[in-house]
This record gives structure tokens, C-alpha cells and sequence, in this order.
């Protein structure tokens, strides 16, 4: 999802099953009914403006991508999810489109992008691609004729509230400085909606000329190959047209307000009819609503809308000040347990609208950051679902120390730093949150070797490159068999080769550990269990009769402190047993 730290704690979920059943006891036959190659993918999630350039403007871009294929291929991942590549002015990074049909010109060209989508496919890696259809950008031809007049043929795809109807019901904004949603338009004495940035006017989907278009561009991507969409911010897409006044306050609470309004449901069952129906794509929307209830109605079978959920309330807990591992088991099980018998979901601790994993979740303290970056892959790599691992996470990439807002290049941080300052916050402790939170921790450039700029860029990058990348880079960590990297492509490899990490049930082990996550997988008869120690100090949890023998399938350490009934786990070990 987009945008702001205020984003982060913003929706619920993104990712769950149309073409499956699983209401039935997971037996070897209910396997074998319920595989999909979007279940069992392992999704690498590339920013393409950080992850490599080849042309020397400091911008990565496909043909620097097209470079890496080898690499993401020995990575063990199945599938890449791309951010935004098409033609746009940038003001949030391409997540404002002003063409679908072509490539930001800083990316390369529809030649380039044919050639990466082929490599891939050779590669047997599949592709999925960012949709942005909540809004456009202000630069696109739709807005531009929609605004030119108001009896233009466009004026219907987007909002307009005329002045003369005096000011609008106030409505939030996600990025914009003032919190305001409604701007004001001289050309035609109107205000248009935007729920992000000014320069990203919301399309108005009970136009059913705006879906047709949509429709319309899905399908040209499709024709092309993609093997499937996610649906930016989609949750928002319906709005109440009589614009009815909010209580005071709903900001706090807007998901409330502005997910899964009257109409979204008959969206998206139209673009199944049109568009999910007649490809073999994978389809995601971006937030699934205030509920589960909501998360279900999207994405369960019957309802032919939506494959996958892809749930933000797991990944909003880490805060500045901290987060409890209670809470982690709490949500992360409630969530399992809630689509154990329908549905499918998505299982992830980073994105490009979040701060670094290891950074957030673990230790990135220098004497805890490989092995707690360990745990968390084998984490992500375990859970039943399907995992999206985030460009540069493989490595234990960290956060970066910006300590000046000129630094910043994200629209969220700048426009929450102004509206900080106009309210008096204390900026001291903003700045320190923000360095902390902010969306360009996670878009620094991709660390590849020593050399100057990481190997990034022979020019100046368009993001500093984290002072750390002569240690954590892919050649370091490549050359060294106990790194993050060989760990990652092993947990990768295991999963691969033992369905029960894909398909099996899940129950949490020891709920009540204040510093161990445990839990199970089974699959007919057969049982895993898997151990996580979150913390830099020593863990020791008992072990009962009932897991008998077991050998070791995995582990980031070089073995285990057996004591008695017990087993003693070092600082953020993580290891899998098989249970004989």
C-alpha cells in the first residue's frame, strides 16, 4: 500500500484463494485438488529504482534487472512483483500514472520490458504487476481533459464538487501537508478528491466507462504475458457519490470509512468476468478491508473475485517503541486460524511502504543482525502461505540514518514533515520516528558488491547507499557459506521440496513464551516444528513426549543445546525439526 508512515498501520490484508477449495481435511488428495502455482510461489518483490541501473543516471531500471535474472533465479524464488514501471512524473514514485500503456522513460523502453518478462519466463520465474486504479496522476489525459471543462466527455472520471456548492464534506488525505482531500481547481471553479497526493486525483469507478478502461488495460498486459495483477489501494476504489458528512474525528479511524464501500464487490466481480477469467494471473488487491468478514468476501472461492489476501495487521505491530512477541503470535495466529479451511493468504515483514526487516523485526545491531535476519527468512519461509520476501531482505540489508528531511525523497516524509511543523509537534522526536519508520529506509539502493555505490550505479544514486554495504553486499555474502544469502537460498530450497511447509496445518506451540515463537506444520501424518528464539539472550523451551525423535532440517546456528527435555536456542536461532 502506499504511502506514509500513518500508512503502515493502515489496512488489512492482501492476498486469498478463487480457484481453490479447502473446507475439506487437508489429506494427500486435497493436496494434490488444492495446488496453484500461486500458492506454492516464493515472491520476490523488486522496487525497480533501486534495484539496478545500467545506464549510469543513478535510477535502476529493467535492463539492470534483465542484468540480475541469474540471480533472482538462484535465489530459489518463483515469482517477482513489480513496482510501478509505467511513464509517470514521480510525485510519489511512479505509484502516480500518467500512461499504462508505456514505460517511465527512466526504466527503459517496451522493448526492454518484453525482453526482462522473456528472460523470466525462461527462467520459469513468473511476473506480477503493480495496477494503480484508485487514481491516476494529475498528468495523465484523463485528468487533463476531465479538468479542461465541465461538460468534457472525461469530467465523469474522476470527482468534481463545484464551488458554488460551497466547500465539500471534509475528507482525509493521506499525503497531503494539510490533511486535506479536496483541491481546489480554478479552470473550472471545482474541487477534485484525492485521498494521496494532490497530484493523485481519485478515478471515479461508478463510471463504467473508467472500468471498461481499466478492464481494458489489464488485458493488454495480459496479452503480453503477465502472470499477475496487484491492485493498488483498491479497497478505496468505491466511494459514496453524496459525499455524506463524517463524523469528527473518522481520521483516526478512516479504514472504516473509506475500505470496502457499496460497489467494490460488484467491481471486482465484473473485472473477474472481464479480465482474471480468461487469463491464468494471479490477482491481489492491496487491503482487504476492515474485517474478516471483509478479507473473506474478497477472496473466498465462491465469490470468483480476487486469489490471495495479504494482511498489513501483522506487519503494523513493530513500532518505535517497540513491539511484544505476544502480540506477533496473537495476530499472526489469528490470521491462520481464520483461513485455515477457505482461503488463501500472503506471508510478509517488508515492503516498499515499510522500513527494513531486520531493522524493525530483529536486531540490526551488528553482532545480531545476520542471525535475526536468519530467523526472520525462516520465519516467512515456514508459515503457511505464500511468502513475499522484499529485494535487498535476502541480504539483512538495514535501515539507513538520514538526519535532515533534505535527505528524504519519499512525498509521505516531506509532506508529514510540513504538516508536523505547521502543528507544533516536538520535530525532534518526529525526525527520530520518521528515521525510524520512514518508506525510504526500504528503498535504498540494492547492495551487489564493494565497489563505489554498492555496485548500484556508476553515477550518483538516487537514494544514498547504506554505509554498510561493504559488509552486507551479494558478493560478500555469496563467497560465505554461513551468510544471510546461503541461508535464505536454503530455506528457500527447503520449502520447495516439503509441501507440508506450503500446504500444512498450523498450531502455536507454547503460547505463553515470553521469548520463543513455536509452532507446527502437519500434513498427513507428518509433523515440523519450528523454533524461534526473538532475543539476544539465551531461550530454553521444554519438550514434551509427543515430538519424539527428530532430526534437524534447517538451522542458523551450527547446532543445538539439548538439555535434558529441553532445548537451550542461542540469540535469534531458528531451526526446524522434523518429528519422526
Amino acid at each position: 500500500m502506499k504511502r506514509s508512515t500513518i500508512r503502515l498501520a493502515i489496512c488489512l490484508s492482501f492476498f486469498v484463494g478463487t480457484s481453490c477449495k479447502q473446507n475439506q481435511p487437508q489429506t494427500a488428495n486435497t493436496l494434490i485438488e488444492n495446488a496453484t502455482w500461486w500458492k506454492e510461489a516464493i515472491v520476490y518483490q523488486i522496487y525497480p529504482r533501486s534495484f539496478k541501473d545500467s545506464d549510469g543516471d543513478g535510477i535502476g531500471d529493467l535492463k539492470g534487472i534483465i542484468e540480475k535474472l541469474d540471480y533472482i533465479k538462484s535465489l530459489g524464488v518463483t515469482a517477482v512483483w513489480l513496482n510501478p514501471i509505467y511513464t509517470s512524473p514521480n510525485a510519489d514514485n511512479g505509484y502516480d500514472v500518467s500512461d499504462y500503456r508505456d514505460i517511465m522513460a527512466e526504466f527503459g523502453t517496451m522493448e526492454d520490458f518484453d525482453n526482462m518478462l522473456e528472460g523470466m519466463h525462461q527462467r520459469d520465474i513468473k511476473l506480477v504487476m503493480d495496477i494503480v486504479v484508485n487514481h491516476s496522476s494529475d498528468e495523465h489525459e484523463w485528468f487533463k481533459q476531465s479538468r479542461s471543462s465541465r461538460d468534457n466527455p472525461y469530467r465523469n472520471y474522476y470527482h468534481w464538487w463545484p464551488a458554488e456548492k460551497g466547500k465539500p464534506p471534509y475528507r482525509y488525505s493521506l499525503f497531503d501537508a494539510k490533511g486535506d482531500a479536496w483541491q481546489y481547481d480554478s479552470i473550472t471553479d471545482a474541487f477534485y478528491l484525492h485521498y494521496f497526493a494532490k497530484q493523485q486525483p481519485d478515478l471515479n469507478w461508478s463510471n463504467p466507462k473508467v472500468r471498461q478502461e481499466v478492464y481494458d488495460i489489464m488485458k493488454f498486459w495480459a496479452e503480453k504475458g503477465v502472470d499477475g495483477f496487484r491492485l493498488d489501494a483498491f479497497q478505496f476504489a468505491a466511494k459514496d457519490t453524496t459525499y455524506p458528512k463524517f463524523p469528527d474525528g473518522f481520521e483516526k479511524d478512516f479504514i472504516q470509512y473509506y475500505a470496502m464501500q457499496d460497489g467494490l464487490h460488484s467491481y471486482l466481480k465484473e473485472m473477474n468476468e472481464e479480465v482474471f477469467s480468461k487469463y491464468d494471473v494471479m490477482s491481489v488487491a492491496e487491503g482487504a478491508g476492515r474485517n474478516f468478514e471483509d478479507a473473506h468476501n474478497l477472496v473466498d472461492a465462491d465469490r470468483k473475485e480476487l486469489n490471495m489476501a495479504y494482511a498489513f495487521e501483522g506487519v503494523d505491530i513493530p513500532k518505535y517503541e517497540g513491539y511484544d512477541l505476544s502480540t506477533m503470535k496473537e495476530i499472526f495466529t489469528k490470521w491462520d486460524q481464520e483461513f485455515a479451511k477457505e482461503g488463501w493468504l500472503s506471508i510478509f515483514l517488508a515492503n516498499h511502504d515499510q522500513a527494513r526487516m531486520v531493522s524493525r523485526w530483529g536486531n540490526d545491531d551488528p553482532k545480531f543482525r545476520s542471525a535475526s535476519t536468519k530467523l526472520l527468512n525462516t520465519f516467512m519461509l515456514s508459515m503457511r502461505g505464500t511468502p513475499y520476501c522484499y529485494y535487498g531482505d535476502e541480504l539483512g540489508m538495514t535501515n539507513i540514518d538520514f538526519d535532515s528531511i533534505s535527505q528524504y525523497q519519499d512525498i509521505a516524509a516531506i509532506n508529514g514533515y510540513q504538516k508536523a511543523l505547521s502543528e507544533g509537534e516536538d520535530m525532534e522526536l518526529f525526525m527520530e520516528k520518521l528515521n525510524f519508520s520512514s518508506r525510504d529506509n526500504g528503498r535504498t539502493p540494492m547492495q551487489w558488491n564493494e565497489t563505489e555505490n554498492a555496485g548500484f550505479t556508476s553515477g550518483t544514486p538516487w537514494l544514498p547507499v547504506n554505509e554498510n554495504y561493504i559488509d552486507i553486499n551479494v558478493d560478500e555474502e555469496n563467497s560465505n557459506p554461513k551468510s544471510v544469502l546461503n541461508h535464505f537460498k536454503k530455506m528457500a530450497e527447503l520449502r520447495k521440496q516439503n509441501p507440508i511447509l506450503i500446504y500444512g496445518s498450523y498450531e502455536l506451540v507454547e503460547p505463553e513464551h515470553p521469548t520463543i515463537y513455536a509452532y507446527t506444520r502437519n500434513l498427513d501424518g507428518k509433523l515440523v516444528l519450528v523454533l524461534l528464539n526473538f532475543s539476544e539472550e539465551k531461550s530454553e523451551i521444554t519438550l514434551d513426549k509427543k515430538w519424539g525423535n527428530h532430526t534437524v532440517l534447517i538451522n542458523n546456528y551450527s547446532g543445538l543445546d539439548y538439555i535434558d527435555k529441553s532445548i537451550k536456542l542461542m540469540p535469534y536461532q531458528a531451526v526446524i525439526l522434523n518429528i519422526d
